[in-house]
């Protein structure tokens, strides 16, 4: 369960790192997996490793505020076959318009944002729960 204040890592490779929750969308008080979108402010970001010549590589700055699909949560979640699934920590991807920021998903992510809709995300990731 994700409120305001938690502080998600965030499993792209949009170039943010950390990130904390500033509102629930669509939803009550929190947010739960695959269900609910996040806004979110940047906490950390990837250095961009700038030399001569070269561009910001990096699609997200520390301070940028963001919308995030939730993909793990600490709290367990109990699946219709009466399976309880939980994860080591809180997870997030970055999103616009309903599309990933990032062009990889880096660790597993839950099914169940395949029972919602998020096929993008499931082709993106390495390894589905």
């Amino acid at each position: 369960m994700i409120n305001l204040k938690t502080i998600l890592s965030v499993v792209d490779n949009s170039g943010a790192q950390l990130a904390e929750c500033i509102n629930v969308l669509k939803s009550g008080k929190y947010a739960k997996i695959g269900c609910d979108e996040i806004v979110v402010v940047i906490q950390k970001a990837r250095s961009s490793g700038l030399s001569a010549g070269s561009q910001n590589i990096n699609k997200v700055q520390r301070g940028d505020i963001k919308h995030a699909l939730v993909v793990r949560t600490k709290k367990e979640t109990r699946r219709k076959d009466g399976k309880y699934i939980r994860f080591d920590d809180n997870a997030c991807i970055l999103i616009n318009k309903k599309e990933p920021i990032g062009t990889r998903i880096l660790g597993i992510v839950s099914a169940e944002l395949k029972y919602k809709g998020w096929n993008k995300v499931i082709s993106l990731a390495q390894k589905v729960v």
